[in-house]
């Protein structure tokens, strides 16, 4: 038996904002994993072994700042917080690449992984999958122009 939606996800749907449901949620989830989980991995290279590689742990802060911004701004309704999302899953898309590609064809400059490095492969190539995800979800769930 479905329930009824709330007068919050009425709200939302109202004003355009379906992000946030569904399996929207999920992809908020998974962002907000990776936001700890970089933010962690960031905070403990940088504190303990910045010396060593210092390019690789300040991608891997910029990489949790990218998905703190991601999950706080797919959870948010509005127009400008779809904005936002979509620079900054853009964002990540481009770092994930760019990075990937340098750390596979000159391992040199990436003496330390990253979240990105080798697509994501640490990481189950997630980085690489999600933001694909997270821009076709954006795509299907633009704000109206009306």
């Amino acid at each position: 038996m479905k329930t009824p939606p709330s007068n919050a996800e009425q709200s939302d749907t109202a004003q355009g904002n379906t992000r946030n449901t569904g399996p929207g949620r999920l992809l908020i989830a998974v962002y907000g994993i990776f936001a700890l989980a970089a933010t962690a991995r960031a905070g403990y290279q940088i504190a303990t072994k910045f010396h060593t590689a210092p390019l690789a742990y300040l991608l891997s802060a910029l990489a949790a700042v990218v998905y703190i911004v991601a999950t706080v701004s797919l959870a948010r309704r509005g127009t400008a917080s779809f904005r936002v999302s979509v620079v900054a899953v853009s964002l990540e898309l481009l770092g994930v690449l760019v990075v990937g590609a340098l750390s596979v064809f000159d391992s040199q400059a990436f003496p330390a992984d990253t979240v990105w490095s080798g697509f994501g492969k640490g990481y189950g190539f997630v980085p690489l999958l999600l933001p694909l995800l997270g821009l076709w979800w954006l795509y299907k769930r633009r704000p109206s122009t009306s």
